[in-house]
């Protein structure tokens, strides 16, 4: 049984986030940390949506992915049971160290989200395409004020990977959070040197946004693969005045 601050925090985040990605990352939450053991029982489905005041639904899809990452395994009849996680750990990488490792970063990224961004295109329902839409507004926002976040702009291509509707996509983009933080810093700090480096980028966004809307899987691919290309490029190469 998770805290009752566990479920007002759901419910107060239910504007902000969609209900099976938060629900999901409390209950993995919670496999972590032991409040479920391993082998056991979960509650059903009735009782997590009770739980949680969510439709069940919600719960199931939440299940679901819990279930394709390794969390949990069904038994026929039985219900949905915790797995141990040393026989299945979770995707992971180490702590990004050198320049290197950044353009290794890149380099993945670039086969990774462009893939994802075409998917996006094609499988995207409303809700996930209101995900993207309001981290594209608090990045207009902040270059509205020639500021640049990082959260947004990783908020961004999360809520792209997770358009996609394939948890590879989008597992592999939270396990990578830490190493994207820091290009995106380097690469936000880089551009606000440019008087229009910032309205540039987030042009770069709002495309690839549109693409997705529009349903142009292979508009969306080629104008996420060139935004990374050249973040990679605008953050590596020297400018013309040095």
């Amino acid at each position: 049984m998770l805290k009752k601050s566990d479920q007002t925090a759901v419910r107060k985040s239910a504007e902000r986030r969609g209900l099976p990605d938060l629900i999901f990352e409390r209950m993995h939450r919670a496999i972590k940390s032991g409040a479920y053991k391993p082998d056991e029982r979960l509650p059903t489905e009735h009782e997590l949506a009770t739980e949680f005041e969510v439709s069940r639904p919600v719960i199931r899809e939440a299940l679901r992915r819990l279930r394709e990452q390794g969390f949990i395994y069904s038994r026929r009849g039985s219900g949905s049971y915790v797995r141990a996680l040393g026989l299945k750990e979770p995707l992971g990488f180490g702590q990004l160290e050198n320049v290197a490792d950044l353009l290794n970063c890149y380099e993945f990224r670039l086969t990774l989200e462009p893939a994802a961004a075409a998917a996006a295109a094609e499988r995207h329902d409303e809700e996930r395409l209101a995900a993207i839409r309001k981290a594209l507004e608090l990045m207009r926002d902040a270059t509205n004020r020639q500021s640049h976040r990082e959260d947004a702009d990783y908020q961004f291509h999360l809520a792209i990977a997770r358009a996609a509707r394939n948890t590879y996509f989008s597992t592999a983009m939270e396990a990578l959070k830490d190493h994207i933080a820091v290009g995106m810093k380097f690469h936000g700090a880089s551009v606000k040197r440019e008087a229009s480096g910032l309205m540039r980028v987030f042009a770069e966004h709002e495309a690839i946004a549109k693409a997705i809307a529009d349903r142009d899987g292979q508009a969306a691919r080629q104008l996420m693969h060139d935004h990374l290309l050249g973040s990679r490029e605008r953050l590596f190469q020297p400018s013309q005045q040095d």
